[in-house]
């Protein structure tokens, strides 16, 4: 029976949808799809880098470290999370890059969910890389 509800593992369900766990993307009728939000499970080794940075953002973004050390690329700035809870947030109309500096997990909030941001399949460098 369907009743609106899933329930699973952010490790393992991250991996099926490169990190992304809930947003736009996702089927009509899975509770996980939403035009409104989109929240990713990133887990990212050593040396990890976007590929490209994110140009003429759209969308609020939070970042949540989880663990490791992970470092964000703003314009004119860079931010290290380097605690468990550290976050940053952006804004619509900021681009951003990152890269891991130690194997870290980061939890990702943005909203609203939109497509047209993620790199290409062939430049992905890991299965879960695209913040």
């Amino acid at each position: 029976m369907d009743d609106g509800v899933y329930v699973g593992n952010a490790g393992k369900d991250a991996a099926l949808d490169r990190g992304w766990l809930l947003g736009h993307f996702k089927n009509a009728g899975d509770p996980r799809q939403s035009d409104a939000v989109e929240i990713k499970w990133g887990v990212h080794p050593r040396g990890d880098e976007r590929a490209q940075w994110v140009r003429g953002e759209e969308r609020t973004a939070l970042l949540v470290l989880i663990s490791g050390r992970f470092r964000v690329e703003l314009p004119g700035r860079s931010v290290l999370l380097a605690r468990q809870g550290d976050y940053v947030v952006w804004g619509p109309g900021v681009d951003h890059s990152w890269g891991a500096e130690e194997e870290s997990v980061v939890l990702t909030v943005r909203w609203p969910s939109v497509p047209g941001y993620a790199v290409p399949q062939e430049e992905d460098r890991t299965a879960t890389a695209h913040v």
